[in-house]
Formats: structure tokens, sequence, C-alpha cells
């Protein structure tokens, strides 16, 4: 059976062997969180309003569009959410397991811009200093800042229902 599929396989070359596969295998969200630092070190904060009440400060996160290059969405979320402009930096994680989401969170580096918030999912921003971070800050978010400014980078499995992004929903 296995030399028939796989003389099927063969005979099927070209867009035809990328629809079987897109149609066999788990279609994924890319969500992007930006650990975000100024000249300072300090770290921006949003309060979400759409976060649980008890939990709704964390960093700038967005979900990555059809070819964007995921350096970029940060880049873009943060000037969406908030007007700033921002480089981005080195991979600090990259986390599956959130069901059908795959997480990556990126350090960037505020650059210019003023800040003016999206009212619609944004209720403030503030700047931290990364061992004074507020009160309801998720705590997938405060590992990540910790992540951080220690350098380190990492790769993990499923951890739960909370991750980079947020609460799940």
């Amino acid at each position: 059976m296995k030399r028939i599929i796989a003389r099927v396989w063969k005979l099927i070359r070209g867009p035809l062997q990328w629809r079987v596969l897109w149609f066999a295998h788990a279609k994924f969200m890319i969500g992007v969180t930006g650990v975000v630092r100024n000249e300072e070190g300090e770290i921006l904060l949003l309060k979400h309003r759409m976060w649980p009440a008890d939990r709704p400060w964390g960093l700038p996160t967005g979900y990555a569009v059809k070819s964007e290059e995921l350096p970029k969405t940060i880049v873009r979320e943060v000037q969406e959410e908030t007007g700033l402009e921002v480089v981005p930096g080195r991979l600090v994680q990259v986390t599956s397991g959130y069901k059908l989401r795959v997480e990556i969170a990126y350090e960037a580096l505020h650059v210019g811009g003023t800040l003016k918030i999206d009212k619609f999912e944004i209720l403030e921003a503030k700047w931290f200093s990364p061992d004074a971070l507020p009160e309801g800050v998720q705590e997938s978010h405060v590992q990540l800042v910790k992540a951080g400014s220690t350098g380190q980078t990492g790769q993990t499995g499923e951890t739960g229902q909370t991750g980079p992004m947020g609460p799940m929903m």
C-alpha cells in the first residue's frame, strides 16, 4: 500500500501535492508579541480593553497577515495600537500548543513616533521599568520581559491556556 501511495504522490507533482498537504494538515494563526524597549530600557505595556479585568496589562500583540514577514508584524501592530515606531530585534520565544495558534515574541526598540493609542483595543499605554511592572500583567508577558532582560531565547511546547498573545478567548 505504501508503494502505491508513493507512486501516486510522485505522479501528482506541483499544485495538486500542495492542495493535498493543505487539506491534510492543521492550519495555524501566527501571533506575534513585542517586548518593546525605549532607550532607557523601559518596557512598553498596554492596558488591553478586551482582556480580563484582573489581567489587562500586556505587551503589544497581534496576528500576522498573509505573506507578512513576522518581525514586521510587531512593527505594524505597535504602530496601529500606539502610533509609535519600532525596529524589530532578536527572537525571544517561539511557542505552540495553544490550539491552532503559534506564538512568536521579538524584542523591539522604540525609535520614534507620537503616542496615540487605538481606543478601540487599548485603554492606556505606559513605559515601565522591567523591575517595576504594574499589577495585572499577563504572567506569560512577565516571563517574556524576563527572558528579554537576560538575553535568553526559547522554544516551548504546550504550556496551558494563556500564551504570549494573552488569554484564550
